[in-house]
């Protein structure tokens, strides 16, 4: 066992650059700052600390379950560590778009973490169009439930909670769609939480920016992450002729094509391609991965 090893585990729950907000086993919660040269700290992150005065010091990152990573202009960006599942927030107010959410299920799909898609605002007009556009996502076998936070708020939480209970869950969706909402409704003491890692981070600008853990009970067994909007996800990390195994539309087509390294694209034989002129997968789910597909392959 090495030295680090010997010494106490925390949660990452916060965390800006080399400064992160931990929780110890008996939760207790301070600001650490990591030792040497590595800045890659995520939320959800198990690490080995001790104390440095009123302060800790993170000498060690515990190997990680799985890892998220976002994209900015330049390169992918690891955000969220250790999730038992990811719950993708849409709504038609505003209308969500495929694109975001193709990503993040694929995302998810690489790391190995089951997702859920949650539909807000079920009681407005335009929830006629959402549903319609998830049918797809029905037919992968992926849960989509419906709910209206703001208008049946008690019904929301008996759907959601057993759901969340005893999970660590990302929660992910564009700005509008009731992630606020939905995280005072589950969250006690939520703007207590945010207040007390704005305040150990030393400013509250990181906290619109930053990934955040919230405890959804006092036994700390089930817990909701919140990230800022919508990840536009880092899918740099895949492997262009992976990227159908990760889409499950597609995945239940695969090894009927012609040639066994068939891209499904311009190939003769292309059992996916024969599927989407069938009607068996959506057009604009073919669209989409091979917009995705193109990405990838440029990037390599």
């Amino acid at each position: 066992m090495s030295d680090a090893q010997a010494l106490p585990l925390a949660r990452v729950v916060a965390a800006h650059g080399r400064h992160a907000f931990i929780e110890t086993a008996q939760g207790q919660r301070l600001l650490c700052h990591l030792r040497g040269r590595r800045s890659d700290l995520v939320v959800g992150d198990m690490v080995r600390w001790q104390p440095a005065g009123d302060e800790g010091v993170i000498e060690a990152v515990e190997p990680r379950r799985n890892l998220l990573f976002r994209q900015d202009a330049w390169r992918s960006k690891s955000f969220a560590a250790n999730l038992d599942q990811v719950l993708l927030l849409v709504a038609g107010e505003p209308m969500f778009a495929e694109s975001q959410l193709t990503r993040a299920l694929i995302a998810a799909q690489s790391a190995g973490i089951d997702a859920l898609i949650g539909l807000n605002k079920i009681d407005r007009p335009s929830a006629a169009a959402a549903r319609e556009r998830l049918l797809p996502y029905k037919a992968m076998g992926l849960p989509v439930l419906e709910f209206a936070l703001k208008a049946e708020p008690e019904a929301a939480r008996a759907l959601l909670w057993p759901l969340l209970q005893g999970r660590s869950t990302l929660l992910l969706g564009p700005s509008g769609t009731g992630k606020s909402t939905l995280i005072n409704l589950l969250v006690p003491q939520a703007q207590a939480q945010v207040g007390e890692i704005s305040q150990a981070l030393n400013s509250g600008r990181h906290t619109t920016t930053s990934t955040l853990w919230y405890w959804l009970d006092a036994q700390r067994q089930g817990a909701l992450i919140d990230s800022p909007g919508f990840q536009e996800f880092g899918l740099h990390h895949i492997d262009p002729a992976q990227l159908a195994q990760l889409m499950p539309d597609l995945r239940a087509h695969l090894g009927e094509c012609r040639f066994y390294n068939c891209m499904h694209r311009h190939e003769p034989g292309c059992a996916v391609r024969a599927a989407v002129e069938r009607g068996d997968i959506a057009a604009q789910r073919y669209r989409l991965y091979a917009e995705i597909l193109d990405e990838l392959s440029r990037a390599r």
